[in-house]
């Protein structure tokens, strides 16, 4: 196992497994000659999304191939040039997989007490920034949903003044030309009000909270889907089957996957109808990760990915506020209110998008009483 590896070889510091499992970057040890992997943290695991087990026997250049700065940065430390490299590199994780990735980050290389083993610590260098942005965003979002529940208030009695004044007005006229006037203004005053519920809907209902499995609730999520686009879509399931049950409101945490989901699978109208469209439906366990300034040692990641078109950069910074659609004839309400579950479970949702790729990820924190047993 890689760590007993490193137990044995590291024996001037046997106790740096369990400092280095706590670390928030992701981190591997490796040996110099060979640069054969000894050792890595969960954080690594999370970020490059295997799990230690399957790292056993690779090599460095096995996970991010020959990058010729990378190579040089172990170079010189080996050598002994210098303790520490610091660098930052775009990393092409997992080279010739279809799950290859580039990982911006600052790399730093350094030499160990051990002489035949080196370090490898990196982070994303626009993690920080991504911390900010969603920090602003997220309060951003907030002060348009108070703006909104108010006007929503403001305008829901008057609302059925006018709808009643209407019913009475549609009696007292004469001709029946006259009464469509009537049911015009009936219609729109039951549209408005509909919109209305739904702006205030997420602040009347009362949490039930209960552990639940969020396979369980996927699968629910992925028929309803289904059934409304039978044909044309395809709903890829990446499940990690050793999730701990979540703590929350079932039905809330339903509703927002549905959301996004259902909102991906409109924006693919065009892969449907050629047969191509993916949605993938993918879960994991996100370690150390830190929320709105908290810290968690265990998080339910979840990550909705399809294929289409992607969100048009003029409107990311606001596909979370209420009212903003990029489709016609859609509300602007489904990722606000799937916003609004996830915070009210202490987690967070982000988009990334481009052509051919959107990524909406979840993260809900587990809670003392979640953890595996």
């Amino acid at each position: 196992m890689l760590r007993n590896s490193f137990k044995g070889a590291a024996t001037a510091a046997p106790f740096f497994p369990t400092l280095l499992d706590q670390m928030p970057n992701a981190i591997m040890v490796f040996e110099a000659e060979n640069q054969q992997l000894v050792y890595v943290n969960p954080a690594a695991e999370s970020a490059l999304d295997l799990s230690r087990k399957s790292l056993e026997g690779q090599s460095v250049h096995d996970l991010f191939g020959g990058n010729e700065a990378l190579n040089r940065m172990i170079t010189e430390v080996k050598l002994g040039h210098v303790i520490a490299q610091r660098q930052e590199l775009v990393l092409h994780s997992l080279p010739g997989s279809i799950h290859q990735e580039l990982i911006q980050a600052h790399i730093v290389i350094a030499a160990l007490e051990d002489p035949d083993l080196l370090l490898m610590e990196w982070f994303p260098i626009d993690q920080q920034l991504r911390s900010a942005r969603d920090e602003r965003v997220t309060q951003q979002v907030e002060s348009n949903k108070q703006l909104m529940r108010n006007l929503a208030h403001e305008i829901k009695n008057p609302l059925g003044g006018i709808r009643g004044a209407a019913q009475l007005l549609e009696f007292e006229l004469p001709e029946q030309g006259l009464r469509e006037y009537t049911q015009v203004i009936i219609k729109e005053s039951d549209r408005l009000q509909t919109l209305v519920d739904r702006l205030l809907a997420p602040h009347r209902k009362a949490h039930i909270i209960e552990a639940f499995n969020v396979h369980e609730a996927l699968e629910r999520v992925r028929s309803l889907v289904l059934a409304e686009f039978p044909k044309g879509l395809k709903i890829i399931r990446n499940y990690d089957t050793s999730l701990p049950d979540v703590m929350g409101d079932r039905e809330q945490l339903i509703q927002a996957t549905l959301n996004i989901v259902h909102n991906a699978a409109q924006a693919l109208s065009e892969e449907i109808g050629a047969g191509v469209a993916q949605i993938e439906l993918k879960t994991r366990v996100a370690r150390s990760v830190t929320i709105a300034k908290q810290r968690y040692k265990l998080a339910m990641d979840l990550h909705v990915i399809d294929n289409g078109p992607g969100i048009p950069e003029e409107m990311m910074e606001r596909i979370f506020f209420p009212l903003v659609s990029g489709r016609e004839g859609g509300s602007g309400l489904g990722l606000t209110l799937a916003q609004t579950f996830v915070q009210q479970h202490q987690g967070f949702i982000a988009c990334d998008s481009r052509p051919g790729r959107t990524d909406f990820h979840i993260q809900i924190p587990y809670r003392r009483q979640e953890r595996p047993s």
